[in-house]
Parts: C-alpha cells; structure tokens; sequence
C-alpha cells in the first residue's frame, strides 16, 4: 500500500467491482428503479476509497495527522498503552465523506503492534477510544520520541487494515492502512509536544501538522 500510485486505494476495488456488477445486471434486466441506486452506490463507493497524493512535509520533527478529518478531542491523558506517562492525545473524527486512508504521522520503526475486538459505538463519541474495534501501532521516531497511533473503527465501519508490523520502518506521510466506512484515529504524542491544532480543527491525513516533537 505505501507504494501505491493510484487515484482509488486497492482495498476498494472488491465493492467497487461488486456494486458495478450489480448495476450491470440491473441495467441489462431494464430494471431501473434498482439500477439508478445501485449506480449512484457504485459511484459512492468510488468516491469513499479515493486516495489522493499528498504533499508531505520535510521537517523532521513535524508531526503530521494520521488521517482526514475533524479533530474530536485534544488534550493530556495518562493511557497505559502508550506508558505510565502523561501524553498528549488528538482524536481524529472521519465522516464516511472523508478520504479513509491512514499515514504514519512520522519516522520511526514500530516497536509495537496490537489488535482489540470491541465494540461499534458512535467514533465521535470519548469512550469509543476504549470500547470500539481497534489496532494500535506504537512508534520509536527517528527523533527518539514515542508516538503511539491507534485505528478505531466506529458505528458503521466492520473492517480495520493495519499492514505494519514490529520491526518495519515508516516514513512520515507513507500509507499505513485505512479503516471502511466511518471511523477515527487517535495519536498520542510525548508531553513535551509543541502542539498546533486545536479542538474542531480539521485535519488532511499527510499534511495537516499537528506539532513539533522536541
């Protein structure tokens, strides 16, 4: 996926396919009452799994949002999953009319990976964080900071794609995985971050810095 070159993410193919077919057969029947939604869906789900190119930002220290969307919540949180620690959390809300790709939000090598089945709340809502389907990633950046970055799936999202495993290396901007249909991610940065963004801001997966590691 990090190398891919296309206007449409790969993991979208099968529903596109599949809802072109359907419309095909409807179309060929002349059963337009059903052929005219099912276009209208292929068309969506085109539009759901686009995956523009991005421009990245070149300095090192910059972190970058791991995806497209609004910001939920921001602020300091202690989560045993990223250390005893204090760290500084944003939440990224994504709207089925986002782009749905995930980037890594900066250099480092994955020193951890995790996967939870939950629950399907609300994304938007706080304790989705906890409750819903998720797959954690946890970051040494080339820095020397710890940065943890976790899919959540959410009220209409049934499937989280995470390629990275420990030991890889990932590249600030470089395509990491996506979650279908509806969904958020949370990063949690060191303390010490100098943060940007702000509660409601939105955010482009790629470009949108969020801060600067020290």
């Amino acid at each position: 996926m990090a190398k891919q070159r296309s206007p449409i993410a790969v993991e979208g193919y099968p529903f596109i396919a599949l809802f072109a077919f359907i419309t095909l057969i409807f179309a060929l029947l002349k059963w337009g009452i059903f052929a005219l939604p099912s276009l209208l869906l292929t068309l969506f789900t085109v539009y759901f799994f686009r995956d523009p190119e991005r421009c990245i930002p070149e300095d090192e220290h910059a972190v970058v949002a791991p995806a497209d969307g609004r910001i939920v919540f921001c602020g300091e949180v202690i989560d045993e999953r990223y250390g005893p620690e204090p760290t500084y959390k944003v939440s990224i809300f994504m709207s089925v009319f986002n782009v749905h790709v995930n980037r890594a939000p900066c250099n480092g090598t994955i020193v951890n990976k995790f996967y939870n089945r939950g629950e399907f709340l609300n994304a938007a809502l706080d304790k989705a964080s906890l409750e819903n389907e998720q797959s954690g990633l946890l970051m040494q950046t080339s820095t020397g900071s710890k940065v943890l970055f976790i899919q959540i799936a959410g009220l209409i999202a049934r499937r989280i794609i995470t390629y990275p495993n420990v030991g890889d290396f990932l590249e600030r901007g470089e395509r990491y995985g996506l979650i279908r249909f509806g969904s958020r991610v949370d990063i949690y940065l060191p303390r010490e971050t100098d943060v940007l963004v702000r509660l409601g801001d939105n955010t482009t997966s790629g470009e949108t810095i969020l801060g600067y590691l020290k």
